[in-house]
């Protein structure tokens, strides 16, 4: 067999998927970087490895290779777990390939379950946030012209009325009416063309930090984690600042109700490479967590708090979390989030690279 060169593997390099290419002898010859991240190894460690000596203990992984190659054709076994030599668990789906190279004799490539599901859920949070989007600007338009119509009345009422003393009510009805169409505005906010431009995530997080530190100078501390040598990305600022808010107003809110003691707001960022994102892989995305210590989200809505009008505080509108969604989606991100007691996430990623932005392609 021909000593593989890094030539005959080039176009492996950037598939989303974990590839590792065998010899006729079963030894690992290649692994691309997706199997790297995956399995927590590196190239160095296991090429010239037998593939049973990677993966000690898996009979289905070798019955599969021992099919494939008995049959030359693609064998494929679905969802069984895998060991490595560092005794780290992997559930996978698995296809081994026979292929005629002078390079390599067999392809297994890797599916990680969890990857598979998380595409799943990111397409049915898409779903449903494009649901959420229509219900939600349905709903405004409906409402606002009664509403309208209803503050107009209000005020020639007012000035019909013989006793000035009549006149808080018919303010209460102002009132009320304004609160109303501010929230009509809010819901229909999402729907501005974003202003792309180049954005410090960084920059992003210090605005929040400030705006929610002046909310409650007295009651949350705010601890920063940042990696600083983060690139730019290109986005709306306005939006990332309104959406990373109103998470970090959220767990203020809750941690304030339940008299959190010691409140405190986590804001890390990270670097995370290959990254697939609504079916797109991405070399480089930035990671945001915002941690909170409060109460954590209560298990009965922990499902559909990105839902509109679902919310965990009394008198809260139930909006924030569904406009911080639909602001990220709007940036080919993703969030979601992992709550307990004493420990709640939301994780946010947003891609660095701006090829969709520039030809169109991110959600309006």
């Amino acid at each position: 067999m021909v000593q593989p060169t890094p030539d005959h593997f080039a176009g492996l390099e950037h598939l989303a998927t974990a590839i590792v290419l065998l010899d006729d002898n079963r030894r690992v010859v290649y692994v691309n970087p997706g199997a790297e991240i995956i399995f927590a190894f590196s190239a160095t460690q296991i090429v010239g490895q037998s593939i049973s000596d990677v993966f000690p203990n898996c009979d289905i992984l070798m019955m599969a290779v021992n099919n494939a190659i008995k049959q030359q054709s693609p064998f494929r076994e679905h969802e069984f777990t895998i060991s490595t030599l560092r005794h780290q668990s992997y559930a996978v789906t698995c296809t081994v390939t026979p292929i005629d190279s002078p390079a390599a004799s067999i392809i297994l490539e890797f599916q990680p379950m969890d990857a598979q599901l998380r595409i799943a859920r990111e397409e049915r949070m898409l779903i449903q946030q494009q649901a959420n989007a229509e219900l939600l600007r349905n709903l405004a338009h409906e409402i606002r012209n009664p509403l309208g119509g209803l503050r107009g009345a209000a005020q020639l009422l007012e000035h019909e009325l013989p006793s000035p003393s009549l006149r808080e009510y018919t303010q209460v009805i102002i009132k009320e009416a304004d609160r109303l169409q501010a929230l009509m505005d809010r819901l229909l906010l999402p729907h501005r063309v974003p202003k792309y431009q180049p954005t410090n995530i960084h920059e992003v997080l210090e605005r929040v930090r400030s705006l929610i530190l002046a909310e409650s100078p007295q009651t949350v501390m705010i601890k920063r984690d940042y990696d600083l040598s983060l690139p730019e990305l290109i986005g709306d600022r306005e939006k990332l600042i309104q959406a990373v808010l109103n998470i970090a107003r959220n767990a203020v809110q809750a941690m304030q109700s339940h008299k959190t003691p010691n409140s405190q707001i986590t804001l890390r960022t990270r670097a995370e490479r290959q990254v697939t994102l609504a079916r797109k892989r991405y070399r480089v995305a930035i990671k945001l967590e915002i941690i909170d210590n409060g109460p954590g989200i209560p298990a009965d809505i922990r499902d559909r708090i990105f839902y509109p009008l679902v919310s965990g505080s009394e008198g809260g509108s139930g909006l924030g979390l569904t406009l911080a969604q639909t602001f990220i989606t709007q940036h080919h991100g993703m969030i979601e989030c992992n709550s307990e007691p004493g420990n709640t996430c939301f994780t946010i990623l947003l891609p660095i690279e701006t090829s969709a932005i520039k030809s169109g392609g991110l959600a309006q």
